[in-house]
């Protein structure tokens, strides 16, 4: 069995971020979340994996290198354009073969990994198998309904009437039928091959596909307010470590985790936290939730529920929460004199400001 990672999206949602970094490599817990899925796929046992890879194809590659960091041996497919999940199908036919795999978007974040479902697909050996979450807005996903018995009778992608509350998670499972299915569709009212219609297709032609409701925790973190979610839930499963230095003038509460090289100093930091290495946090307040990743300063500052990416220093600001900072991201305060606000702010994004 292989596994298709798809690398190749433009994370829109994540702007400015993604101006200049991908979103897979974006980090939870101090590590991208792209990780997160590589290892689930060596967890399941599976080796051969393909990755579909975009414009931020040379990062993902620096990232990832051959895959032997994670057990297993990465080939790259580059993708034009995102043109559809069933699309990265499409193009991945020479690497896929005739076996079976699990398609794994590169972006989507699920607790527990994707053992039992790839060894349940393997025994039983469906034509598809998709798993299915509950969501509040259904419109945004690709949709499943399903009859009185629970077997899904219509996929739809982002359907501006929902016909259920049940959306596909970024993980699908298939034996080679879905070549065929993926060869009969045409382009969606979006200009995308989907997978969903690929799915129909399946199924409007006698093949089997079955479908899982996942009671686990599944997140696509394609935006900041998913993105801080997942940080939260990943930083409750952290085991906690003092490898950093700490002095008696600091207090460390809770699950903690300080990487080797990390200094605090006259600070309180509050867990779930993790700090990583070669990071500065002196005379502040670091709270539950928070990331805050290698070589960062963080001075005279309060931060909470919060990822904070490589290099970035943050000097004398009272209070930062439900935020997103970039890589050598530089924050402080405002001169007092003149009166006014002064930005440089990356495309699509969002300021509130006291005036």
């Amino acid at each position: 069995m292989k596994a298709l990672v798809l690398a190749g999206g433009a994370g829109v949602r994540l702007r400015p971020i993604t101006h200049t970094s991908a979103k897979q490599l974006v980090p939870v817990a101090n590590k991208p979340v792209l990780f997160y899925g590589l290892e689930a796929i060596a967890d399941a046992g599976i080796t051969d994996v393909g990755i579909v890879v975009g414009a931020t194809c040379q990062e993902i590659r620096r990232a990832v290198g051959d895959g032997s960091a994670f057990g297993l041996d990465v080939t790259y497919i580059p993708q034009d354009a995102p043109l559809g999940l069933a699309h990265a199908v499409l193009i991945a036919r020479e690497f896929l073969g005739d076996d079976d795999f699990v398609m794994y978007l590169g972006d989507n974040f699920i607790i527990g990994g994707i053992t039992g479902f790839v060894d349940a697909f393997r025994r039983h050996r469906p034509d598809a198998q998709i798993l299915l979450t509950a969501v509040t807005d259904p419109s945004a996903f690709g949709v499943a309904e399903l009859d009185g018995s629970g077997r899904v009778v219509r996929l739809e992608e982002k359907p501006p009437q929902p016909k259920s509350d049940l959306a596909l998670v970024g993980v699908y499972l298939f034996t080679p039928a879905v070549h065929t299915a993926v060869r009969a569709i045409e382009p969606s009212r979006r200009g995308e091959l989907e997978i969903t219609d690929a799915l129909q297709w399946l199924m409007d032609n006698g093949k089997d596909v079955r479908s899982t409701v996942v009671s686990g925790y599944w997140k696509d973190t394609g935006n900041v307010t998913d993105m801080l979610e997942v940080n939260r839930a990943v930083l409750e499963t952290v085991e906690p470590c003092t490898d950093g230095s700490v002095d008696s003038d600091s207090e460390i509460i809770g699950r903690v985790s300080i990487a080797e090289g990390a200094r605090i100093r006259g600070s309180r930091i509050v867990g779930p936290a993790i700090i990583g290495r070669g990071t500065t946090v002196a005379d502040s307040y670091i709270g539950p939730s928070t990331s805050v990743a290698e070589d960062c300063h963080v001075r005279d500052s309060e931060i909470e529920f919060s990822i904070v990416l490589p290099g970035s220093s943050i000097r004398g600001v009272r209070r930062i929460e439900a935020s997103l900072i970039g890589r050598r991201v530089d924050v402080a305060p405002a001169s007092t004199t003149p009166r006014a606000h002064r930005f440089v702010l990356g495309d699509h994004s969002s300021a509130r400001i006291c005036s």
